[in-house]
């Protein structure tokens, strides 16, 4: 006889009961828990209390439940009741220090040669030239490469949707000499680009002026796609896998000779990885716009794009537009009108939803683009949910001081004024599938932030969470929600500060 189910919601208690007793509902047993640990944290019995807190002259990072601290030489984990550390590497000398990293893990599907592949790594870029990676639980070097002896190499970016990473290198500046001598730097940049489970180069390539233009300022690798920026505010973009099969001369493998290289092993030093993707004229452009600051980003069903024009006239607003039509949605420019020291924010819902996530100082929005493809009529930008801060809408101009004189403001206060109740920031947490909005207030002289927890489907409040630290807005911050751990990092002039919150039952 098939297991009973009921219909509606179950409460956490009564789950774990029928999973004790073998009765399993669709879905997996990972989802299960979490429906299980979302009851919990949304109980009044439980809250987020202050668990560790960590110094430090360098940057703090954060990342699927590890905090990496000093350059990434010191390694905590954040699955314990308070962060332990998991290694700590040798002190490395200027030469051989990070200056970039990522952490990897693949897919549970795959069947990998080497049992160290399916574990968590993390790739980091020395100063040096040489891409390692580490296991993320020990520290252990599994891998090196060495990419080059002639290019200094400084960024990683990930093509998540790809399952390859790049790395770029610094630009080539022409000198004043250069200029004065009439010698003509076309080399802009390299990049290597690599399959990440396992770690196998997929090709070098050169960003040169006389294939891609002048005026390039960067370029990037996302979703298969080349986005290549311009000084002229111009964005374009190239199909990767074209730009593969046309110009790619040769496969390469790490640790194997390349005729390239006259015979010599790839990856070994001092040869590293020779230009194996040589794009000899320009390749068809994808698609191109002008937008403010070079930014805009592409998401949504059917695929759209947002950015705001490079005219002072259309400063503050967005444009969300079809991808296929380039034509603008019905209500596709969206504009808080707010008066604020910090510009409001606007990007694709990393849920895959499709929706869009605009972020004032008083107001989020959250969009849905309703459309189909191929129906000829154009797609419609409509508000899916709306969350707003709580504050007087209509504040009294006028004080009175101490001494019973009134005094008259002669100004409106800013949108983002400290004294005000303000967003800052939207995280989500998508096995809970919450929503953590960082909220603050100075009413109290000093600087405040709670968090509060929203439904990602409907935007209902669930609860509230405080800062035991105070918020200074004149500092940078960054806030990561991670199940039962909280996250809080500040930078405070040279220093940068982390502070941790686990969930625990409630004091009483």
């Amino acid at each position: 006889m098939a297991p009973y189910r009921r219909k509606g919601a179950v409460n956490a208690a009564e789950l774990l009961s029928r999973r004790s007793r073998g009765i399993r509902e669709a879905g997996t047993l990972s989802r299960h828990n979490m429906r299980v640990l979302r009851g919990i944290i949304l109980q009044d019995s439980r809250e987020f209390i202050k668990a560790w807190s960590k110094t430090s002259k360098s940057t703090i990072k954060y990342q699927d439940g590890k905090i990496y601290l000093q350059n990434f030489q010191n390694c905590y984990s954040c699955v314990y009741s308070e962060p332990q550390l998991l290694y700590k590497l040798p002190k490395r000398s200027k030469l051989e220090k990070f200056e970039d990293a990522l952490l990897c893990q693949s897919s549970l599907e795959s069947t990998l040669a080497s049992p160290s592949d399916h574990k968590p790594s993390l790739l980091a870029l020395t100063a040096d030239n040489w891409l390692c990676r580490l296991s993320a639980e020990t520290g252990e070097e599994l891998q090196r490469v060495y990419l080059s002896s002639k290019h200094k190499f400084r960024y990683l970016g990930w093509d998540v949707t790809q399952e390859i990473f790049y790395v770029k290198s610094v630009q080539n500046k022409e000198s004043s000499l250069a200029r004065q001598a009439g010698i003509t730097q076309n080399t802009v940049m390299h990049m290597a680009i690599f399959h990440v489970f396992p770690l196998q180069i997929l090709g070098m390539l050169e960003i040169n002026k006389k294939i891609f233009g002048n005026g390039v300022t960067d370029v990037d690798l996302s979703l298969g796609v080349l986005v290549v920026s311009y000084s002229n505010k111009s964005v374009k973009l190239y199909s990767f896998e074209h730009i593969v099969q046309k110009y790619l001369t040769e496969k390469l493998m790490l640790g194997k000779q390349s005729s390239l290289l006259g015979g010599k092993t790839v990856g070994d030093t001092p040869f590293g990885i020779p230009v194996n993707i040589q794009i000899t004229d320009c390749p068809p452009v994808l698609f191109e716009v002008s937008c403010a600051h070079n930014s805009f980003q592409i998401g949504g069903y059917p695929w759209h794009y947002i950015y705001t024009p490079p005219h002072k006239s259309h400063e503050g607003t967005h444009h969300i537009c079809s991808l296929k039509e380039s034509t603008l949605a019905i209500h596709g420019i969206q504009n808080m009108d707010c008066c604020s020291l910090v510009s409001d924010a606007i990007f694709f819902h990393p849920d895959d939803s499709g929706r869009i996530f605009h972020v004032g100082p008083a107001t989020i929005n959250v969009l849905k683009i309703k459309g189909e493809l191929n129906s000829g009529l154009p797609s419609k930008v409509v508000k899916d949910f709306s969350m707003a801060t709580l504050r007087n809408n209509n504040p009294s101009q006028v004080t009175v001081t101490s001494s019973g004189r009134t005094v008259k403001k002669r100004f409106h206060q800013l949108d983002d004024d400290p004294d005000l109740e303000t967003f800052h920031m939207v995280e989500y947490e998508d096995e809970l599938d919450l929503l953590a909005v960082v909220v603050t207030n100075g009413e109290e002289g000093e600087g405040r932030a709670h968090i509060r927890l929203h439904d990602n489907q409907s935007g209902q409040l669930l609860r509230t969470v405080d800062l035991e630290e105070p918020w200074d807005e004149t500092y940078r911050h960054e806030l990561f929600f991670d199940k039962d751990t909280i996250v809080h990092i500040e930078q405070k002039n040279t220093n940068f500060c982390c502070h941790v919150y686990k969930l625990k039952a409630a004091r009483k």
